[in-house]
């Protein structure tokens, strides 16, 4: 009897293990889309030449598009796990503003 509970307690840890490691992922995948969005956003301010600026407006609404998938992935991903309320997320992580120059 001891054997299986210790085998199940095993098995829980592991998964609880699991599930603690793609909740980080799912963040890390945010933070590393956040900061390609700010890189994209410091190149814009930058150029000065308007066909690079086109390009680079372009290239920021595909990155913050980015940014949006990822923290909706995060906030499923914190729904699988039972944590309901995101304020957490809303204040770690706020929805992108676009520029004025977007």
């Amino acid at each position: 009897m001891t054997t299986r509970r210790e085998t199940l307690r095993r098995v829980e840890n592991e998964i609880a293990q699991e599930k603690a490691a793609a909740l980080g992922r799912a963040g890390e995948r945010l933070e590393e889309a956040l900061a390609a969005l700010e890189a994209v956003s410091r190149a814009f301010e930058a150029a000065h030449e308007e066909s690079r600026r086109t390009d680079l407006r372009a290239a920021y609404r595909a990155a913050r598009a980015r940014v949006r998938t990822a923290r909706l992935h995060l906030v499923i991903q914190r729904e699988a796990l039972g944590l309901r309320s995101h304020r957490v997320v809303d204040q770690q992580y706020p929805e992108p503003v676009p520029p004025p120059w977007l």
